[in-house]
């Protein structure tokens, strides 16, 4: 296991690797933060497929860059939610937010 990283893997690609957890999460937030504020893509894709684990802090994080999306009047997609984090977000009734299927 590795610890959580947060990277432009290619413009307007947020990529999430690791563990997400409430170690990794306050220092993730500040970088995807600035990530997402200075992305030049007219887009973003929150890819999650290179997260090895996550508590409940990948949920906020998610959360979190989606309202930073947002701020920006950027569009976005999420990719790669894991399984662990599917089932928080359907327990916790945002199906419709995170626009799961």
């Amino acid at each position: 296991m590795s610890v959580g990283s947060v990277q432009l893997a290619e413009p307007g690609v947020l990529s999430l690797a690791g563990i997400l957890d409430y170690r990794s999460g306050p220092g993730l937030r500040k970088q995807g933060g600035s990530l997402i504020a200075s992305s030049k893509a007219a887009a973003l894709v929150l890819d999650f497929s290179a997260v090895e684990q996550s508590s409940s802090v990948g949920l906020s994080l998610l959360l979190a860059f989606i309202r930073d999306a947002q701020a920006a009047g950027k569009p976005f997609e999420i990719r790669g939610m894991p399984h662990g984090m599917r089932e928080i977000a359907e327990v916790y009734g945002l199906d419709d937010i995170l626009k799961l299927q």
